[in-house]
């Protein structure tokens, strides 16, 4: 059952030393193959075995399930952060350190930084003790930068590691229960919302561990530098403290504000991901209704109501950014303005100390203390979505498998029981029976008998309200619906089962499949696509009867395996797989065959969910019982050959050797399909998930940009962009200049022992606040801006991509596994909808500030330019280096996202199958080997990101080593104002500039999730839904049909499963289409409603179907599938999805369906 993938890498991080684990160096091997070629998944090294999924949510899952008893013992209702925080606390609570640590340093900095400007302002160029100190403070600086660069990459790496792994936890949690889930508690959720879970609220834990210890550090550094800030200037400290205490609340209260609508916004995601997942699901008989259109309708309401919430949120999420870009600039302006009106001079040391220590405050005050508050409230409603989850019920063993010693029996006694405990009526009532060893109980009854409840009941997912069921032996279980898995039709077989080559080719024979196995191509190792796409509804049957019986079970429950495929097949089925290779098992077999009923040892007749007769067949033919009145009901199929309840049936008996001889009587399944027979669909391959290489195009960025607003709305955002910049670094310069100002005045007034000549106050200040009231609108301007445009444009691409999805052939999702669809809906999307918006903002802020801090480094000290070329070629290299094999980590990262979804969506299709095999511990193993090829990725990702900022940090580290000890060289030409503010950018550069080219990193693979889903909005298309001929509004009158040498293939590449095809169907004859499994049957009904374009001509009534709109073409038929598909919701909404039809004729097609069912379902209406 374990996924095959190539031979991962031991992880070289093991064996690392401490040098290389700090500086990453054991990733310089992975860089160099990114920079030859393209990287592949047996590139990537394997999981950490503390990171593994088993290991971290089996040590989740234990104290979730300590908190769950501890609560029951209380009276109250379980925490899942109390588990949360009991398992993870220790680890985090090292990492705080880490952030003490890195804080405190941020405060010396501005204390190392006074000391240099003071030299400057005290300058003396005899005074060689005062330049040696200078010298000193100039090293301690450069020593603080390396200290900040070690211990923050160190942290960041720690806390995303972190957060991973309470991730990685949380899924497997989220997981296993889900395959725990009871009936009724499935009736409570949706595969969407599970699939949400998984995609959406577990990403919350990756970015709330970044933060969190901020929510302690912020208000604590705050304090510290008040302190600070009081011995330098005073009381004003308090102005400037007063507007971040203001702050503080402020930013609580948006917290707060975007908590709730987070969690409405998920509630609208939740509800979109179902009904895609639905869409997507039930494409087909969405084509063939021809109702795209109407379901356009609804996910374009569904997607308008989510994105209306999301914009808002984005509002807040700008307002919070904008915060962070302007707050230092209110505090500083607030601060010294309240100084100088006090009376006070400033001057360079005591202007630039500030500036820096509000800087130092501002990161952790103004952003991540910020993004603490948000990311908590994020997770709080994440964590209380998933906790209500896993307080869901799960399925009791009200009758578990008990070992069977030799004693094998199914005793059912006085068994009753509901599937709706709120309903009077039971679904089954008062059933007793029992079956031992060899013998065949075979079940039969109308349509909603409670046939498959009863094999609900032996399975034990339908608990009783009275009664008992013992089951002694293992269970073997078919559905009624076949449900298969993204895999190998063998491993479909073996379901985790040894390989036996001799009995896998009896089960392979017993089950009718040879021929199918050598029409493959690559036989039994054939890939079957997600829901079992590559193979014909019989095929499907075939492959769960064999997974069945292969498992040599000793209980068999069999719901209607006959019934998929054609008479032939059945009867080599019922006589070589249910009589002979189970005959000495415990059989229970659905049958709606009665041709068979001869064969059985007992049989039961159920009718309403109460048993009206047992009894063997002899004794029901001594009683008079009429199979064919029982079932009159019974509209689904009649046997071909036979009538039930005809004479002819009743006088055949099986003999002995007939039913159990080692050959067949019948003609073989060799005999049934001539060799160059084609299997219907069998050809369809599962393409492998498309991943593209190089850099994101430019074209990503016009489609990006452009749909989201106009082109002359993105070219006004280029000035409001620079002048924000503009703005923000002429507040401080003008600050500068007017220290400078002030210090050379106050020079020149003592030089002449006059003190009367004063600067004119209000000229300085009116300036400075009009350059602050700037800076502060261009950058609320900014983001809100910013945010509108990219929110639109996630809105415009994803209604694109939908309506392209809707567009697309069926051989899309044939060859495309629901997940991988479904991912690019939800994690793609939920990216541009979240991330990439506040990421882009982000990037651009930092951009224009380093341009900024470059900038004036240079205009103060022009001669750093010198050393700036060899620093930015450098630096452009590394970036390239490092973006070739980033962006290829991405990309696997994505990639190996789409299983994890695949695998749940399957497992939850499945999930009676899974329980009565037993195998959710195999499928757990499963999901945990696609969690950890995630994480092998992630991990990736996540370490080369680091490894980048190191060596970014380190060339931020020179730039300012050299502006602090050029400074210095050139302290005769250069005044304590102008050092002040080039050695204040040049510290703000640190973190800031490889925070920058990270986030244009970041942005580049985030757009990735837009080049996925831009692919997606091209897909081929189907014919168009209507041409301009149009056929008359009552076409067809006669429905004469007619195919003329008629070829059809599912794919221009494929085989032909329709060959030469002409027939002619006459006006209101009833026409039966027969032959054996793949013959063609279903394609036959694909070619009418064109599903794939037919090659020669098809007529209704003298119009070419070709030459017609689909929804022309496919609305004036009507087709009931081979699959049923129900869509979530009331029976109303199945029976009339859009409300096109009143009650009153909704009733009608009930009642002439059966009447007695539809007085029957007016409670559940």
């Amino acid at each position: 059952m374990l996924p095959v993938y190539p031979e991962v890498k031991p992880n070289p991080l093991q064996d690392a030393n401490l040098c290389s684990r700090v500086l990453f160096w054991w990733l310089n091997p992975l860089f160099k193959i990114g920079h030859k070629r393209r990287l592949e998944e047996d590139d990537m090294y394997s999981v950490l075995p503390e990171d593994r999924s088993k290991h971290l949510g089996e040590e989740l899952q234990g104290y979730w399930d300590r908190e769950v008893l501890r609560a029951e013992k209380d009276a109250r209702e379980p925490s899942l952060t109390k588990a949360i925080i009991k398992c993870y606390w220790k680890s985090y609570l090292v990492l705080g350190i880490f952030t003490l640590i890195e804080e405190s340093t941020r405060v010396v900095q501005p204390i190392i930084l006074g000391k240099i400007i003071g030299y400057f302002e005290n300058y003396n160029p005899t005074d060689s003790a005062a330049l040696y100190k200078a010298y000193g403070y100039a090293g301690v600086l450069s020593a603080c930068t390396l200290v900040l660069a070690i211990l923050h990459h160190l942290y960041f790496y720690h806390v995303q590691c972190a957060g991973m792994r309470l991730r990685v936890a949380m899924c497997h949690m989220i997981y296993r229960k889900a395959l725990c889930l009871s009936n009724l508690a499935m009736g409570k959720t949706t595969t969407g919302q599970i699939v949400n879970l998984l995609s959406n609220d577990v990403n919350r834990f990756d970015q709330v561990t970044i933060f969190l210890h901020f929510l302690w550090a912020g208000p604590l550094q705050a304090i510290i530098v008040t302190i600070l800030l009081w011995m330098e200037i005073g009381i004003s400290c308090l102005a400037g403290m007063a507007v971040l205490i203001i702050l503080l609340p402020l930013q609580s209260c948006i917290g707060k504000l975007f908590s709730s609508l987070r969690s409405k916004t998920a509630a609208f995601t939740d509800t979109r991901i179902r009904t895609m997942n639905e869409v997507i699901t039930g494409i087909r008989i969405i084509k063939m209704y021809g109702w795209e259109k109407s379901f356009a309708d609804l996910i374009t309401s569904l997607r308008r109501k989510e994105i209306s919430k999301i914009l808002r949120s984005s509002y807040l999420r700008g307002m919070n950014l904008a915060s962070f870009f302007v707050a230092s600039k209110i505090i500083v302006f607030v601060t010294f303005t309240t100084y100088v009106t006090l009376g006070n001079v400033i001057t360079a040391s005591r202007v630039f100390v500030a500036v820096t220590l509000y800087g130092a405050v501002r990161l952790t005050v103004t952003l991540f203390f910020p993004s603490a508050v948000e990311k908590v409230s994020e997770a709080v409603v994440s964590i209380r979505r998933i906790k209500n989850f896993l307080l869901l019920d799960e399925i009791t063993q009200c009758n578990p498998q008990l070992p069977s010693d030799g004693k094998m029996i199914v005793d059912v006694q006085d068994f009753t029981a509901s599937w709706d405990k709120a309903s009077e009526t039971p679904t089954l009532q008062g059933l007793s029976f029992t079956v031992r060893p060899g013998e065949l109980l075979a079940v039969v009854g109308p349509v909603g008998a409670g046939k498959s409840s009863l094999l609900s009941a032996v399975l034990g997912e339908l608990p009783p309200s009275q009664g008992l069921v013992s089951v002694h032996g293992r269970i073997a279980y078919v559905s009624q619906q076949p449900w298969v898995f993204s895999g190998t039709l063998r491993s479909n077989i073996l379901f985790g089962k040894k390989y036996e080559k001799e009995r896998y080719e009896k089960v392979i024979k017993a089950c009718a499949l040879k021929k199918d196995l050598q029409l493959l191509e690559d036989g039994d190792l054939t890939v079957i696509g997600d829901r079992g796409t590559t193979l014909s509804g019989g095929q499907k049957a075939r492959v769960n009867l064999a997974r069945a019986v292969y498992q040599d079970a000793d209980i068999y429950l069999l719901d209607d395996p006959l019934s998929a495929v054609d008479a032939e097949v059945s009867r080599h089925l019922f006589e070589l797989c249910i009589c002979q290779a189970l005959y000495q098992k415990i059989t229970i077999l659905v049958t709606h065959q009665l041709q068979y009923l001869k064969a059985a040892s007992q049989i039961l007749i159920l009718k309403d969910g109460e048993m009206v007769q047992k009894g063997t067949y002899t004794e029901f033919l001594k009683s008079g019982i009429d199979f064919g009145s029982i079932l009159k009901k019974e509209n689904e199929e009649t046997e071909p050959s036979t009538v039930p309840g005809s004479p002819a049936l009743r006088s055949r008996t099986f003999s002995e050797s007939s039913v159990w001889s080692q050959q067949s009587s019948r003609p073989s399944l060799k005999d049934a399909a001539p060799e160059d027979q084609d299997t219907e669909n069998i050809q369809v391959t599962l393409s492998e998930e498309s991943r593209l290489e190089g850099k994101v195009g430019f074209k990503a960025y016009k489609n990006y940009f452009t749909a989201g607003a106009h082109w002359l709305i993105i070219l006004f955002l280029i000035p409001v962009n620079i002048a924000a910049q503009v703005a923000y670094v002429l507040q401080d310069w003008w600050l500068s200049y007017w220290a400078n100002e002030q210090s050379a005045l106050n020079v020149t007034v003592n030089g002449q022992g006059n003190v009367t000549e004063k600067l004119d106050l209000y000229q300085y200040l009116g300036i400075y606040s009009g350059l602050t009231v700037s800076a502060v609108l261009f950058g609320i301007a900014r983001s809100l801006l910013v945010f509108y445009v990219l929110v639109s444009s996630s809105q415009t691409l994803h209604n694109q991509m939908f309506e392209s999805i809707l567009r697309a052939p069926v051989l899309f999702f044939d060859r495309n596994p629901t997940g991988r669809i479904l991912n690019r809906f939800s994690k793609d999307i939920g990216h541009m909808d979240d991330l990439l918006p506040l990421t882009f903002l982000d990037f651009i802020q930092t951009f224009l500030q380093v341009i900024g801090v470059v900038g004036v480094a240079v205009s103060v000290i022009p001669w750093i330019a010198i050393p700036l070329v060899p620093l930015g070629i450098i630096f452009f290299v590394l970036r390239r280096y490092f973006l070739q094999t980033s962006r290829d980590v991405k990309r696997l990262e994505s990639t190996t996202r789409s299983p994890v979804f695949s695998h749940l969506s399957s497992s939850l299709q499945g999930l009676w199958t899974i329980r009565a095999y037993k195998a959710e511990e195999r499928f757990q193993e499963l999901f945990d080997a696609h969690q950890d090829l995630h994480s092998e990725a992630w991990f990736l990702f996540l370490t080369t990101s680091r490894w980048f900022a190191v060596r970014l940090d380190a060339i931020c580290a020179i730039f300012v080593i050299v502006v602090a000890f050029g400074s210095l060289v050139l302290a005769k030409t250069l005044d304590a104002g102008q050092v002040g503010l080039a050695l204040s950018y040049a510290l703000t550069l640190m973190g800031m500039f490889q925070w920058c080219v990270r986030q244009s990193a970041e942005v580049e693979n985030m757009m990735i999730s837009v080049e996925r889903v831009i692919e997606y909005t091209d897909l081929e298309k189907e014919a168009p839904w209507e041409y301009q001929k149009r056929p008359p509004p009552s076409w067809p009158q006669e429905g004469v049909v007619v195919f003329d040498n008629v070829n059809f293939s599912y794919s221009l590449d494929g085989p032909l499963v329709l060959k030469h095809l002409t027939a002619l169907i006459k006006s209101r004859e009833k026409v039966g289409i027969v032959g054996r499994t793949g013959a063609g049957k279903s394609s036959l009904i694909a070619a009418l409603f064109r599903l794939s374009e037919p090659e020669g001509k098809i007529w209704i009534d003298k119009i070419l179907t070709t030459e017609i709109g689909l929804h022309d073409l496919r609305k004036k038929m009507s087709i009931i599938p081979q699959e049923p598909v129900l869509f979530t919701g009331t029976m109303r909404k199945n029976l009339d999805p859009f409300n096109e039809h009143t009650d009153e004729e909704l009733w009608n097609a009930l009642e002439e369906e059966n009447t007695d069912d539809a007085v029957q379902l007016k409670c559940v209406y």
